[in-house]
């Protein structure tokens, strides 16, 4: 039987050895797609479906202890009842998560070892500046890249108008303009796809990804629709996927999220909002409030019209939902730790 190439998957370099030192059957493999706690996944043996074994279940301390989408893990391939056994996740490079939708504060992966992950959203209702800023502090604190991906440019006869909006809040990063209606619509996504890297699309419902996605596979292979009368998109991806591309390089295609609710996201706050923090530097009193102590370098930015009041105000709501999660206890300490690893498995592919 022909083996699987895991490396077209972005297998690490020293993964496979690693999964081998747990036992003579055991083999790394990747999430391809996950229900109702039943995993399809991608190793040297092909696909197959895994569940998790009881001590990796019983040691899971929150959600992110368990796979996810797009996660290299252990798996002992001696079938039982038809199914592999994963006994441990490998060490992840980026990891999106945000809060679970509800009142609830509870985390929800999204996706793991992502390399770009590309923000969707149409030039048409769809349009919303604060969701953007929310979605980027997310992607920043995930560890993967963000751009933004302006989609359905064929309905908005000013795209220009738009693109100097997201410029005003995605700082350094790129943004893209397409149409998915056009044949070569998804060719600028291109250059940030090559063998081996991962990209996830992320957006509202109806934005257009799995348009893009299908027109990166080449085929149809996703369900598509139409906006609905009032402009809004229709939900047509229910599960997050992974799906090798032809050209090399995967695409994790993800459900339209309703809500965006930030998961101790205070890293990407920075990264997002580094207008901001540039100009909180500046102010007379280290523990300004930027409300109305003299010498507020913010309020002063306000004033002027070189800071809006949206972009404070949305800033302020943003930091206030991060403090809030940071309150739960014992969850700070025990996501730093899981960054802290993310950062160390960087270093150490960077260092190759």
């Amino acid at each position: 039987m022909t083996k699987v190439d895991m490396a077209a998957y972005g297998l690490p370099e020293g993964y496979a050895a690693a999964a081998r030192e747990h036992g003579e059957n055991y083999v790394a493999g990747r999430i391809l797609s996950q229900e109702k706690g039943v995993y399809r996944l991608i190793c040297e043996g092909g696909e197959q479906l895994a569940e998790v074994s009881g001590r990796l279940r019983y040691k899971a301390s929150s959600p992110s202890d368990f796979p996810a989408v797009g996660d290299f893990v252990v798996i002992d391939c001696n079938l039982q009842q038809g199914r592999a056994v994963i006994h441990a996740v490998l060490p992840r490079k980026s990891l999106f998560i945000r809060k679970a939708a509800g009142t609830s504060c509870t985390e929800q992966v999204v996706a793991a070892n992502i390399d770009t992950v590309f923000i969707c959203m149409s030039l048409n209702r769809d349009f919303n500046l604060r969701r953007l800023e929310r979605y980027l502090a997310l992607a920043w604190d995930s560890g993967a890249s963000p751009v933004v991906v302006l989609t359905k440019a064929d309905l908005c006869p000013d795209p220009g108008h738009f693109i100097r909006q997201v410029e005003s809040v995605a700082f350094g990063v790129d943004i893209l303009l397409c149409s998915a209606l056009e044949q070569d619509g998804y060719e600028k996504l291109l250059p940030y796809i090559g063998a081996g890297k991962t990209v996830a699309l992320i957006g509202s419902s109806g934005v257009g990804k799995s348009t893009l996605i299908n027109r990166l596979l080449g085929e149809e292979r996703l369900d598509t629709n139409g906006l609905r009368r009032d402009g809004r998109g229709r939900h047509t991806t229910t599960q997050r996927e992974l799906f090798l591309l032809k050209a090399g390089g995967m695409v994790i295609d993800t459900p339209g999220l309703r809500e965006l609710g930030l998961w101790e996201s205070e890293g990407g706050l920075d990264k997002s909002f580094s207008d901001i923090e540039a100009l909180a530097a500046g102010c007379r009193f280290y523990n300004c409030s930027h409300t109305n102590e003299p010498g507020c370098a913010v309020q002063a930015a306000i004033a002027q019209g070189a800071l809006s009041e949206e972009r404070w105000q949305s800033y302020r709501k943003l930091k206030t939902e991060t403090r809030y999660v940071e309150d739960t206890e014992g969850y700070l300490a025990d996501k730093r730790a899981k960054f802290k690893n993310i950062a160390k498995t960087n270093r150490s592919s960077n260092k190759r």
